[in-house]
């Protein structure tokens, strides 16, 4: 592996054995990728694509089943605690201790990973100001809000100043504000080389903090590239949104698609949407057809048109 790879995964597996009867289960199905120092990578997929499994296996606390997967230079079986102690996981749930200060529990986090006391009260002045926390350092954490507590989560994970840093969803169930404040304060990771791999659900998070993104869908990689090439090559440029009447829907809906005004169209619950390079065109025909919508968008295409195209719409539990 070349020094500016950080992470190389060649037909990587990861099988749960089974239980109670019920036979084993495939999570991860042979995938590759590779991870360059400095990058931002995402791992997009609706539930039980794999994605939890391969960030575990990354982050050296679940065994490969099979294939290689080499972090940092190193292989997870034999230098798991080497490999841990040079990356920063921020789990999906904050897991702080609530009881304690903001600057306790970057204090009891730093002891973790043995580190010298003096050490670890230098870093924290630069990461209280990191996650801008210096006035709530001596406030016990359940004060803080929920942007807060996620803040002091990302700074947890950076006492060891980690080379790799995991998201698990970093900004699920915050508000809009408190997102982009989070994303701000990775962007500053990533510019000052930190290297970033994330999952998330939200497709504006994915186009807005990662230079290049997979997308996983039952065990697998179904695409991968950067968020506009994965627009470019697999969606079209505009989508056009028309509602209709509730009882007209479905039946103008399957006119409109027999029609084929664009590359694709679907007909959903509460609209029809059809992909094509120019949306107004589209639009001109539905109006040739004699057919007038309630409402008419015309929009670009988005990664996560991108994202229900090839995953589909259905939900997973």
């Amino acid at each position: 592996m070349s020094d500016r790879l950080l992470v190389e995964a060649r037909g990587l597996t990861k099988t749960y054995p089974a239980r109670n009867g019920t036979p084993p289960f495939h999570a991860v199905k042979g995938i590759d990728f590779e991870l360059a120092r400095g990058e931002a990578f995402g791992f997009l997929g609706p539930n039980g694509a794999g994605k939890s499994s391969t960030m575990r296996m990354l982050a050296a606390i679940s065994p490969v089943s099979s294939g290689s997967l080499s972090v940092l230079g190193l292989d997870p079986a034999g230098d798991g605690p080497e490999i841990r102690a040079r990356i920063g996981v921020v789990p999906q749930d904050d897991c702080l201790d609530r009881e304690l200060t903001v600057r306790e529990n970057l204090y009891v986090y730093g002891r973790y990973f043995g580190l010298k006391k003096q050490m670890i009260n230098e870093r924290i002045v630069g990461l209280l100001a990191f996650a801008q926390l210096e006035e709530k350092a001596d406030a016990q954490v359940e004060m803080l809000s929920g942007g807060m507590r996620r803040r002091l989560t990302i700074a947890r994970s950076l006492i060891n100043e980690p080379e790799i840093l995991l998201l698990d969803e970093p900004t699920t169930g915050l508000d809009p504000q408190a997102r982009h404040v989070l994303w701000e304060r990775l962007y500053r990771l990533k510019h000052d080389g930190v290297t970033l791999i994330i999952t998330t659900h939200y497709m504006d998070e994915a186009e807005q903090l990662c230079d290049r993104l997979v997308v996983m869908d039952g065990g697998k990689i179904v695409a991968v590239g950067s968020p506009r090439e994965l627009i470019e090559t697999n969606i079209t440029r505009e989508v056009l949104e028309l509602r209709f009447p509730v009882n007209a829907h479905a039946q103008i809906g399957e006119r409109i698609r027999d029609a084929a005004l664009g590359e694709r169209t679907e007909v959903l619950p509460d609209r029809v949407a059809v992909y094509a390079d120019d949306g107004e065109e589209a639009l001109a025909q539905v109006h040739a057809m004699s057919l007038e919508p309630i409402t008419a968008l015309v929009r670009r295409a988005t990664l996560e048109d991108v994202f229900l195209k090839l995953t589909g719409r259905s939900l997973i539990d």
